[in-house]
């Protein structure tokens, strides 16, 4: 291993793992996003219904778990990578709830979201997903690594 090399790494150890977070810190501003573009709809009463209630609830719970993970992956922590893919499918999963439904559905004559509203939320979702999963492989590959080191200056 070059000096460069082992020098880079060795500083992982006194520094924090700011790409991991950045990323998981976007995926929450994708989601805020997503959850304005929502929740500012008012078309009649379509909104008014349990699957909302819910809605809102997972975005509470989303909003700190995203949060707790992006701290946890500034210190190398590997199993914050696994809740982070796990929050990224959900994500995924997502779009295939309220944004689908509410496309295909007419209030009065009107569609509850138009077209240009859907692919929206659906790009902020996937982006939120994609940042999500980069944050998760980049803490991976890095705390892998940091690890190794680690191990391999107590031999």
């Amino acid at each position: 291993m070059s000096d460069a090399i082992a020098t880079r790494i060795d500083r992982m150890r006194y520094t924090k793992n700011t790409a991991s977070s950045r990323l998981a810190l976007l995926a929450i501003v994708f989601d805020i996003l997503f959850f304005i573009s929502i929740y500012k709809s008012d078309v009649g009463t379509y909104y008014y219904t349990i699957t909302i209630g819910a809605s809102i609830i997972y975005n509470l719970v989303f909003l700190l778990a995203a949060f707790l993970c992006s701290e946890g992956v500034k210190n190398y922590r590997i199993g914050y990578s696994w809740a982070l893919i796990v929050l990224g499918i959900v994500q995924i999963a997502r779009i295939f709830i309220l944004p689908m439904n509410a496309h295909g559905a007419i209030v009065n004559n009107m569609p509850v979201m138009g077209d240009g509203q859907f692919v929206r939320v659906v790009i902020y979702l996937a982006v939120s997903a994609v940042c999500l999963f980069a944050s998760a492989l980049v803490n991976m590959k890095k705390s892998r690594t940091l690890a190794k080191y680690t191990a391999s200056l107590q031999a």
